[in-house]
């Protein structure tokens, strides 16, 4: 159903275990999310790298259509011929597909339409679930399809970000978002010890809450040096400082690449950052804002956070530095139920904040295969390995990340140019 703008979403509650009940809870969270949206919101595409509202909803749907209903199903009827050309993300095994910077261009299947296949599917998936769903690998495929979903709920609502802030009149997503008011504690440093460390997600189970990603494994041992995590990330406060310092025009601080880009897009500040007299303002999805010097810096590149690091004389963890300081945290922060939808400066008892939620750190770490990793058979297989390549690991979560989907072990991964996911810094040494 399409809502009016002026309503409020209510997020509801964390998906529970059970298979039935997950399923109606993150279908329903992707359509609550667009509550807020207008009918012209839903087919922006305003960069290759971001996807309108209406492809979200139409491929997180031909997803469960075409790994589980048309193989699993009896007697299943796809709901349009056509829909697995246009929805298809990247999955080579099952045939071709539109071109990812023309999705925008996909003025049909109208909103309503899609609207009536997600019912559709979600009908077919009802009564397989109730026939099949305790099968070991359905269930195991519905559990991937879930989390596949909630990768896009995030996206969804980043697209957005980037689709409304190329609007010069630079309209909120939900005009009721708080900002927050509070301090940032004084940027301090956690000590952890060196030695033999065990990361890795161990096994993947087939209930939502147990449920890893295939490159979160296998589990193994790594071996660390004494080192440090930040408190907290970095504010923007903080990072105004490096602006003013002359950061991005000085070459030193930055790598190679990094360098280069700065100078073909002309970087000056972090993305949605604008400069109005002598004052930043910021976008956020409640509409341009003033900046606030005590929020974690977001919206940036590897390169900048790399960067940001060498000016201050400190570098950013890996991967595993993150994963062992982060399993001695509770798994809980500014996410997306909190309903803020930004991040917000650093509360709560220390001596470590932030670890999750707010904002995705950027580690040093290339996404690469851990020991013993292998590519599942089939087009399911095509959903991590393929991607090992280019690419640098996030850590930790945002503000935007939906309910039960982070964890220690989680790796996110994005290429060291993009700036459009919240995405910002931890310092260690």
């Amino acid at each position: 159903m399409i809502l009016s703008s002026t309503e409020v979403p209510r997020l509801g509650r964390a998906p529970g275990p059970d298979l039935e009940g997950a399923y109606a809870a993150v279908r329903q969270l992707s359509e609550t999310l667009c509550q807020p949206l207008v009918i012209e919101d839903y087919g922006v595409q305003s960069m290759a790298d971001v996807s309108p509202p209406k492809w979200h909803l139409a491929h997180i749907t031909w997803f469960f259509e075409t790994f589980l209903l048309r193989p699993y199903l009896a007697d299943y009827e796809v709901f349009h011929p056509g829909y697995g050309y246009l929805f298809n993300s990247y999955y080579e095994a099952v045939g071709s597909r539109h071109p990812r910077p023309q999705r925008g261009l996909i003025s049909r299947p109208t909103v309503a339409e899609v609207y009536q296949y997600r019912a559709y599917v979600d009908e077919a998936m009802d009564r397989l679930i109730r026939q099949r769903g305790e099968e070991p690998d359905i269930a195991a495929l519905i559990t991937l399809g879930l989390h596949h979903e909630q990768q896009h709920q995030e996206l969804l609502l980043t697209d957005l970000k980037y689709n409304l802030a190329v609007n010069p009149l630079h309209p909120a997503y939900r005009e009721d978002l708080v900002q927050a008011d509070q301090t940032a504690p004084a940027l301090d440093f956690v000590d952890f010890a060196g030695g033999l460390y065990d990361i890795g997600h161990q096994t993947s189970g087939q209930t939502f809450d147990q449920f890893a990603f295939d490159n979160e494994g296998p589990r193994h041992r790594v071996y660390l040096n004494d080192f440090a995590l930040a408190n907290r990330p970095v504010t923007n406060g903080e990072y105004l400082e490096f602006i003013a310092d002359g950061g991005y025009q000085t070459a030193q601080y930055w790598l190679s690449e990094g360098w280069a880009t700065v100078q073909r897009d002309g970087w000056q500040a972090p993305l949605y950052w604008q400069k109005q007299g002598a004052d930043w303002w910021v976008m956020t999805l409640g509409g341009l804002r003033p900046l606030n010097v005590n929020e974690p810096v977001t919206h940036i590149s590897y390169f900048e956070a790399d960067a940001y690091a060498q000016w201050r004389g400190y570098r950013l963890p890996t991967e595993a530095e993150w994963e062992v300081a982060a399993a001695t945290v509770p798994t809980q922060g500014n996410l997306l139920m909190s309903d803020a939808l930004h991040p917000q400066p650093a509360q709560g008892d220390g001596p470590i904040y932030q670890l999750y939620g707010d904002t995705w750190e950027w580690t040093q770490s290339a996404y690469l295969p851990y020991p013993g990793f292998r590519v599942a058979p089939g087009a399911v297989g095509e959903y991590n390995g393929k991607f090992m390549c280019n690419q640098m690991v996030l850590r930790g979560g945002s503000c935007v990340t939906p309910p039960g989907h982070i964890r220690p072990s989680y790796r996110n991964f994005f290429p060291p140019s993009a700036r459009w996911q919240f995405s910002g810094i931890r310092l260690a040494r």
